[in-house]
């Protein structure tokens, strides 16, 4: 049996090779098909730990008030039109609402950051002491600054990563002072690295101010937020609660629509899944066609191979050779190219998935690879089985009598 099977293997190999640009056309559909398949389950897998990272530094646990919906329908006019958030809502929010367990209101905008001959542009922060309890984000180098140093606008800062390495490299950056436009900062702490939200841009370029001192330098400008921490088995009740607290805040009557938004990871979650759903329906179709192409093609060879081997075929079943045996022996061949075509496209993939990785973090899983090899063998054994079964139940006579 073995080497039965080791015959037909060379006999395939011989045929495959003796045919190569016949055989690398035929297996062409094949290549695509796993290429597709491979790519979008890379793509996806990919998006998949670039999504949970950026959802974990969000925070399932944390709602955003704002004046805009991260994702929503309404016009822009009718939402530039609502009422600011007011850094007054803190206090009224912390003593009106049962759930939440910390609040911070979060100022942002834009602006310089220079120390000594490097400078760049970043986002920065005006914030309070409690702002540390709304992010997953931990303080690696010196420490945040305390409700003293906000009250009293202190011009000290806390860096991300990226400015400390942009700015400092191996020194110790606590206790040196950067200017913040033009503006001299004391940094007192150092954010961990967390990379690229939704591996688009870095969160690791900010600067963390206390929003006293944001607030007496930069006059106020820029948006501002609310971020609440709410317990993770009450978050549904502690939506409904920061509702009604910041409607009554906003003195608005039952029959009014809410003037401000509350964002939590959730809108994320669905945009994404809609996203990938879209990825993988598209993935999945260009699969599907480059296969059944693929498998047509390699179908339509095997019927060609059998023909112009028609008197190799009754040889070989006049020195003995059974059904099985010529079944066997084209049945390999077609299951040979399609194999051979598989591996071409993994190896296709496997350098797209490098190239895909500098983007955003993705790897091929060996489970994708796998499935990808017993894809290429199944179409092998369904194109060749129709071609095969015929070569196999040829008439010796006639074959050998075959010009």
């Amino acid at each position: 049996m073995i080497l039965l099977f080791i015959e037909n293997l060379f006999i395939s190999l011989s045929s495959v090779f003796a045919n190569k640009t016949r055989s690398i056309l035929t297996a062409l559909g094949i290549i695509i098909g796993v290429v597709s398949v491979t790519m979008m389950g890379t793509l996806i897998s990919g998006l998949d730990k670039t999504f949970e990272n950026s959802m974990s530094w969000l925070g399932k646990d944390i709602l955003y008030v704002s004046r805009y919906e991260w994702f929503g329908d309404m016009e822009w006019w009718e939402v530039r039109n609502r009422p600011r958030i007011r850094p007054e809502y803190v206090d009224k929010i912390k003593v009106r609402s049962k759930y939440a367990l910390a609040v911070a209101p979060v100022m942002q905008r834009g602006a310089s950051l220079s120390y000594g001959e490097k400078e760049t542009r970043t986002e920065i922060f005006g914030t309070n002491e409690d702002y540390m309890e709304t992010i997953t984000t931990n303080i690696v180098q010196g420490r945040f600054f305390s409700k003293n140093e906000d009250r009293s606008g202190s011009r000290v800062t806390v860096i991300g990563d990226g400015i400390k390495e942009a700015f400092f490299g191996d020194q110790d950056p606590i206790g040196k002072y950067i200017k913040i436009d033009n503006i001299k900062f004391r940094v007192i702490g150092v954010l961990e690295k967390q990379g690229k939200f939704l591996g688009l841009f870095s969160v690791d370029k900010q600067a963390i101010l206390p929003i006293g001192a944001y607030n007496r330098i930069f006059s106020k400008r820029g948006w501002m937020r609310l971020s609440i921490k709410i317990p993770e088995n009450k978050i549904e009740e502690g939506l409904d609660e920061i509702s009604s607290v910041m409607r009554h805040i906003r003195g608005l009557k039952p029959n009014q629509k809410n003037d401000f938004a509350i964002n939590q990871t959730k809108a994320f979650e669905k945009n994404y899944n809609t996203l990938k759903l879209a990825i993988g329906g598209t993935g999945t179709f260009i699969t599907l066609l480059s296969l059944i192409v693929g498998g047509i093609g390699v179908m339509n060879i095997m019927f060609v191979s059998v023909k112009e081997r028609t008197r190799e075929i009754g040889v070989r079943k006049a020195i003995g050779a059974t059904k099985g045996m010529i079944l066997g022996q084209f049945l390999m061949e077609a299951v040979l190219i399609c194999l051979i075509a598989g591996l071409i496209g993994l190896l296709i993939s496997y350098i797209f998935s490098i190239l895909l990785n500098k983007i955003f973090p993705s790897t091929m899983d060996i489970w994708l690879a796998t499935f990808s090899i017993l894809m290429s063998i199944v179409v092998g054994v369904v194109s060749g089985l129709i071609p095969s079964y015929r070569a196999a139940n040829l008439d010796p006579i006639d074959s050998l009598r075959y010009e």
